[in-house]
């Protein structure tokens, strides 16, 4: 595999719920690779489909959800044409993931020396004595104290960041080729955020992981992102290298999303915008843009027709009648005043 070459192939990914009020489909359309050692951070609200993406990605829907169409494609292997088993193999040793709630992943009445240990001895072989080594060096890695004491407590003994840090120790215990992180700094102080960060880094430099990072956090995606997906009621609404997105976005969403951050020069006691109205029902589909009723440039077109994906410029395209003149603006976005310094 060349460094050029996609680890994972997502396209055209269909992801539905059920529900009372009509079926809400979560993903809808998702197409994006992932090269060997890439980083690619996915942004949006709450509610776009972020999580879904992942749990999809990983064939791991809590039903009565169900992955409708498309194709997930990991190293030449088709995630959803394999059985279970084959897919239990590449899941915690190949493809890894760190979900967004630590306390409904962890089994509350094992404890975290039998949760660590499980994965190494399931996939790497490792013996009791070896497992438990193992276990102790990755609680000792993302920063927990005495770790050697600490490993035979139970999750409901940690705080609620110290159950985050036994999740990504878990998640990076076998040195996976893909890492999935939904929000894995949320509820760190920003001391063991940056410890976590470095860690993912350093899991990229040495062993050429890719990852997909998801996060609402726009300076870690400054600092950690080759590229960026964002993503609006289950949609790519635009995808761009991270130094192009932030200089020169191609979306009212994105614009919307970059000014919404704190601007650090501004004067103090201003006002932080903040995108208007509510993200749309997924039940109700709208046949125009989804975004239309809360843009503040669209005209009757984004209300009567969907909107095409628009390539603006090389790997940067944009869901968006006006995206090339959205990106061809002069009012482009100065990148310092989104960033936090982690770059």
């Amino acid at each position: 595999m060349t460094p050029e070459t996609p680890i994972l192939s997502v396209n055209e990914l269909h992801t539905e719920f059920p529900t009372l009020k009509g079926p809400v489909r979560a993903v809808n359309g998702v197409s994006f690779d992932v090269k060997k050692g890439e980083t690619l951070c996915v942004v949006g609200e709450s509610g776009s489909g972020k999580s879904v993406l992942n749990l999809s990605i990983m064939r791991l829907v809590p039903p009565p959800g169900k992955i409708l169409g498309g194709e997930i494609i990991f190293d030449g292997i088709d995630i959803r044409a394999v059985n279970e088993s084959d897919v239990r193999k590449l899941r915690g040793r190949r493809i890894a993931a760190v979900f967004q709630d630590p306390m409904t992943s962890l089994n509350p009445y094992l404890k975290i020396s039998t949760q660590l240990a499980e994965i190494t001895r399931l996939h790497l072989g490792h013996s009791g004595r070896e497992a438990h080594v193992h276990a102790i060096r990755m609680l000792e890695k993302v920063g927990i104290a005495d770790a050697s004491v600490r490993v035979n407590d139970y999750p409901h003994e940690f705080s609620g960041g110290m159950r985050q840090r036994v999740m990504i120790a878990m998640a990076l215990s076998c040195d996976p080729e893909l890492l999935i992180a939904d929000e894995p700094t949320t509820a760190l102080d920003v001391t063991v955020q940056a410890q976590i960060l470095e860690l993912m880094r350093d899991l990229k430099s040495r062993l050429g992981t890719s990852v997909i990072l998801v996060t609402h956090d726009l300076g870690v995606v400054a600092g950690m992102a080759d590229r960026v997906i964002v993503m609006y009621a289950g949609r790519v609404f635009e995808t761009a290298p991270v130094n192009d997105l932030f200089a020169r976005p191609a979306n009212p969403y994105t614009v919307g999303l970059l000014k919404s951050m704190p601007d650090p020069s501004a004067e103090a006691g201003g006002t932080l915008y903040q995108i208007p109205g509510m993200p749309p029902n997924l039940a109700d589909p709208v046949s125009g843009c989804p975004f239309a009723e809360r843009c503040d440039r669209a005209q009757d077109v984004c209300r009567r027709q969907f909107p095409p994906f628009v390539e603006v410029g090389p790997g940067h395209g944009s869901l968006c009648h006006f995206a090339n003149d959205i990106y061809s603006s002069a009012n482009a976005m100065p990148t310092v005043n989104f960033v936090s310094g982690l770059r």
